[in-house]
């Protein structure tokens, strides 16, 4: 399975095509959030990273600390993180399950609940974890699926707020 992720994010890597929404509109037209519903005009000029997970899921738990690192290290030079909550279980489609698993691992940044797969289905997405680079154009530039690739995750991160 891994070798499976790990080829997929090669493959979009190299310039294969994603077969993903090539923009941020889905998710700042999504209704349901925990957190602060996001408006297009606090992304223009962010990098934003989406975070595509499910609560339960330890791929998903596992690229948790990254993003927490990031979103306080990085958030005041122009990094939004945007989480999509979409549930693999009954449980994971009960809003209160998934706050107190939000709160739990400490997720701070607005949460979109995606119970009938609208955005996953939107940008492309067919695994968790996945996350989706936007760079301060409000353009896809990476897609990175799977967890243990925290450098990477960083890597892209630094890269695209590094660029003007």
């Amino acid at each position: 399975m891994r070798r499976l992720l790990s080829s997929l994010s090669l493959a979009i890597l190299l310039g294969a095509a994603p077969h993903a929404a090539p923009s941020l509109a889905p998710v700042v037209a999504a209704r349901d959030w925990i957190g602060p519903a996001i408006a297009a005009s606090e992304l223009r000029g962010r990098v934003v990273v989406l975070d595509v997970f499910t609560v339960d899921c330890i791929n998903c738990r596992n690229v948790v600390p990254t993003l927490r690192a990031l979103n306080a290290a990085d958030r005041a030079k122009g990094l939004r993180i945007i989480g999509i909550h979409a549930p693999e279980t009954p449980a994971e489609q009960q809003r209160r399950y998934v706050m107190e698993n939000l709160r739990r691992q400490g997720i701070t940044w607005p949460v979109a609940l995606d119970n009938a797969f609208s955005l996953w289905k939107a940008y492309g997405v067919d695994a968790w974890p996945t996350q989706l680079f936007f760079d301060r154009h409000g353009r896809l530039r990476r897609v990175i699926v799977g967890d243990s690739q925290d450098d990477a995750v960083r890597a892209t991160v630094e890269a695209l707020l590094s660029e003007t």
